[in-house]
């Protein structure tokens, strides 16, 4: 049984094409920040939000709520990226 994330936080997809190739890369990009795994879930799904591939699995469309949690309190601001990330849809 793995350990519960030390922190979560639910973020709604906004922008018109969901969760896409291009977003999924934003998010990869910037969890490979943080020092231990960052997680996203939909609809219990997770996903390593360092893969691309497994990002895209999620089928997320616009809409779509996410739980990010993450495993050390001190990736405490690479989650606050990624909320802001999603919050932002994807700077597109």
């Amino acid at each position: 049984m793995t350990a519960p994330p030390v922190l979560s936080r639910n973020v709604v997809v906004v922008n018109d094409f969901g969760l896409h190739a291009r977003s999924a890369a934003k998010i990869a990009r910037t969890a490979k920040q943080a020092r231990s795994g960052i997680r996203v879930v939909r609809d219990g799904e997770r996903a390593d939000a360092t893969s691309v591939l497994e990002l895209l699995t999620l089928a997320c469309e616009k809409g779509s709520t996410l739980t990010l949690e993450i495993d050390d309190p001190q990736d405490t601001p690479v989650l606050d990226e990624l909320v802001h990330l999603v919050e932002s849809g994807f700077g597109e």
